[in-house]
């Protein structure tokens, strides 16, 4: 794990030793097609050159800078996170076991478990104490048993780890964004601006995005409209036609995270490709809050072990057609 990377965001899998037993998770993969959904949508191409990065200090160990001018080539991206209806396809046809149900347990945010459930898992991440390891939360069930997705077919997908996003784009002939095509997607035509809007979080009073409002981690206004995830086509779209690129759920990228990344890959179609032990996130989440993780900024970076699932990770693709960076 990459120290530098402060835990607030999204729980590791390598932050929490005692794992609950991997049982077979309950009702797994019981929900049904043809429910209110959002049908993918992909955004006019995208590329071309653009200014990347942050001069933003608050977090050193992320990386955002230096800017510098890149170039990207053309992209095609979907508008939406996939949606638990879309996931719900793929493990229907495929069969695939996501890796919160193989190691039985995912990170579940503590202000979504009852006290009973609370006092019988006991253990939490000592630097992050509002992250619970929850017996059998994965996908379908995002707060863990007895809890479905049935009234959020159209929300994003959470609990997916790396290799589950993947897997999932192996399978629907598509593949995750390089960090460089998110941050180009998520600035939507804007130049330097800090959200994928402009540079006003809440312009004329206006929400434009899932975040945590009060005080983080104890009490959440919800002035937004939302306390978990918001379905994946909330709020009003980027200039690309893209949703939620701020807030709502953490969105895996291709690339492989270094705090060096600015400085270490090229202008041109840059990637980082070089292992390390962690996988880029990028967007923020519902948890986000400036006093704590102000991660939903366009240019800010994260990062999680290709194994960590929690209940704010998700993910969008981007289609391949003949890409060069198509996922092999």
């Amino acid at each position: 794990m990459i120290e530098s990377v402060p835990r607030c965001c999204a729980g590791g899998r390598a932050d929490q030793v005692r794992a609950a037993p991997a049982e077979p998770a309950s009702g797994r993969g019981r929900i049904e097609s043809g429910q209110a959904s959002v049908a993918r949508r992909w955004s006019a191409p995208i590329g071309g050159p653009f200014t990347m990065g942050s001069s933003d200090a608050r977090f050193p160990g992320d990386g955002e800078g230096p800017i510098r001018r890149v170039s990207v080539g053309e992209f095609v991206i979907a508008c939406h996170a996939v949606s638990n209806l879309q996931f719900g396809d793929f493990v229907r046809a495929s069969g695939y076991t996501t890796d919160a149900e193989r190691y039985g347990w995912s990170f579940v945010f503590a202000g979504f478990v009852s006290e009973d459930a609370r006092r019988a898992i006991g253990s939490r991440v000592a630097e992050t104490p509002w992250w619970l390891p929850v017996p059998h939360a994965y996908w379908a069930q995002p707060e863990g048993p007895p809890s479905t997705i049935l009234g959020r077919l159209d929300h994003p997908a959470v609990h997916i780890s790396w290799n589950d996003a993947r897997a999932y784009c192996l399978w629907s002939r598509a593949r995750l964004p390089t960090e460089a095509e998110w941050e180009m997607a998520a600035r939507g035509g804007l130049e330097q601006a800090i959200y994928p809007w402009g540079n006003d979080l809440t312009p004329e009073g206006e929400h434009r995005c899932n975040v945590w409002q009060g005080d983080f981690p104890d009490h959440n206004t919800a002035d937004d409209g939302h306390v978990g995830t918001a379905p994946v086509d909330a709020f009003k779209p980027n200039g690309h036609g893209l949703y939620n690129m701020a807030g709502n759920v953490w969105e895996w990228c291709e690339d492989y995270f270094s705090p060096a990344y600015h400085r270490a890959t090229s202008t041109l179609d840059p990637m980082q490709s070089e292992p390390t032990a962690n996988r880029s996130l990028r967007g923020g989440s519902y948890l986000c809050h400036d006093s704590y993780c102000n991660r939903y900024r366009v240019a800010a970076r994260s990062s999680n072990t290709p194994d960590s699932s929690s209940g704010n990770i998700g993910f969008r693709v981007i289609r391949c057609d003949d890409d060069r960076r198509k996922t092999p």
